[in-house]
């Protein structure tokens, strides 16, 4: 990265540095080149990569997505898949059936009971592939704006009139005026800022596992049939779920069944994740779903002979006591990595990414208006505004995503297999998440920045009459 040097010789200029060049990195990325920002994206691997299968955003997600950039909502519909048999007639109902109860003598009439059905808004869920999704961000970031196997190893703060100082393992360093960390769920960043042997700076394993497969269309829609292949379908069960919803334009579905997994994660120790994935077999998921009813079962033989089984970590036993450190914050997984139950975790990472773009640049704006104010000063006040206003909602989402998974597997004990109750609490969960007050976060970040920024630019006089600004 080229560097003003000193930092503080052009003190309207601010340059970012963006750790992860995953999907909540560049949506990150896009928001703060659309605002005029100087950014630069530092990638550990060797090109863009995405691990996993389908991804799902709700229209709350898209509407940020618009706010960021617009591009950012081109590069979804690209690759999105809307829920149902016609693409320009969007199913926008969600389904959750009891995949496990059946009669054989009348499975017809009795297999795959509908429980319950749940309206997520004009397409409300729309489905991607994760590499896809990547694919289409991408072309819309400027050559030059990312820096491939740049693997951060530690940063350093030389004091309020210099940039941070970042290190990566192949001995090269760079200048940042602020880090984002969007890398994920290993985040060397988190670990950096709470410490190595703080347990918060590691997820920890949640006891569930994952089995992921992409089938090919033409060999669901025979066996299932057009209605159940082409919309979203939840399979509900005794301590286990399976998840079904098209992707990749209706050629593809995506797949996911969720076990329990009592013991330890066995490639994984303290203080450490390690592998996340392990080898398995259909024969391993046709075990789990043993005595469930033909739909489910015939679902689990269009899996592969050979697949791989996910370990779902989160940070749910020891949630970060922050997402910032000076001019350092967490976004995305990197701050509050969820199971994937509520299918929301991208969508929250966007409205991270909504939230520190927006106070970046009222930072920017500031310091055009007033030379004389410290960068590093105003920059760390603006991250502790995301630092307060971020964390309860993210954070909630890490612990009701774990509920509503024993909702879905019949052993959250307000509502076992009373439906009805099933219903009104899945219904209040994704109503606090799909109808997210997106303009009254954006007015409670602006009323915390101008509260910071006049104790920047008059410590005395601000303190005395905002006592709580801090």
């Amino acid at each position: 990265m080229t560097a003003d040097h000193p930092s503080q010789a052009r003190p309207g200029r601010l340059q970012v540095a963006v750790i992860g060049g995953g999907i909540v990195g560049l949506i990150t990325t896009l928001g703060l080149l659309k605002r005029n920002i100087a950014v630069k994206v530092y990638e550990q691997s060797r090109g863009f990569r995405e691990i996993g299968a389908g991804v799902a955003f709700t229209a709350n997600a898209m509407q940020c997505m618009a706010l960021l950039d617009p591009h950012i909502v081109d590069a979804v519909n690209a690759v999105a898949t809307p829920n149902g048999e016609d693409m320009d007639k969007p199913n926008d109902y969600l389904r959750w059936h009891d995949g496990y109860h059946w009669d054989p003598e009348h499975p017809e009439t009795s297999d795959d009971k509908l429980l319950f059905t749940l309206y997520s808004g004009y397409k409300g869920f729309q489905g991607c592939h994760r590499a896809h999704l990547l694919d289409e961000l991408v072309k819309y970031v400027p050559s030059g704006v990312v820096e491939f196997r740049k693997r951060l190893t530690s940063y350093e703060d030389r004091g309020p009139q210099e940039r941070l100082l970042l290190r990566f393992e192949d001995g090269s360093t760079a200048e940042a005026d602020a880090v984002i960390a969007c890398d994920g769920i290993k985040s060397t960043v988190r670990r950096i800022l709470l410490g190595a042997d703080n347990p918060a700076s590691y997820p920890h394993f949640s006891h569930k596992v994952a089995y992921r497969a992409l089938v090919p269309m033409d060999q669901a829609e025979p066996l299932l049939g057009s209605f159940k292949a082409r919309n979203q379908h939840m399979h509900t069960g005794p301590g286990a779920h399976l998840l079904h919803f098209p992707v990749d334009g209706g050629k593809l579905l995506n797949v996911v069944a969720f076990a329990t997994e009592p013991g330890d994660w066995p490639l994984g120790g303290t203080n450490t994740v390690g592998n996340m994935t392990a080898p398995a077999t259909r024969e391993q998921v046709a075990e789990v779903f043993r005595g469930w009813g033909p739909t489910v079962r015939n679902i689990v033989s269009l899996l592969p002979a050979e697949l791989d089984r996910w370990a779902i970590f989160d940070t749910y036993d020891h949630p970060a006591p922050t997402f910032v450190g000076g001019r350092v914050c967490l976004a995305g997984d990197a701050a509050h990595a969820s199971s994937p139950h509520h299918g929301a975790g991208a969508g929250i990472g966007v409205e991270d990414a909504l939230a520190i773009c927006t106070l970046l640049a009222r930072v920017k704006e500031t310091l055009q208006a007033e030379e004389a104010v410290l960068k590093a000063g105003l920059i760390e006040k603006a991250l502790r505004v995301y630092d307060r206003v971020r964390p309860p909602r993210s954070q909630w989402l890490v612990q009701s995503s774990r509920e509503v998974c024993d909702i879905y597997e019949w052993n959250y004990p307000s509502t076992g297999t009373d439906w009805d109750k099933c219903l009104a609490e899945i219904t209040a969960r994704s109503h606090k998440l799909w109808y997210f007050d997106i303009a009254g976060m954006l007015a409670e970040l602006d009323r915390g920045y101008e509260k910071m920024k006049n104790l920047q630019l008059a410590p005395e006089v601000a303190s005395d009459h905002h006592p709580s600004a801090e």
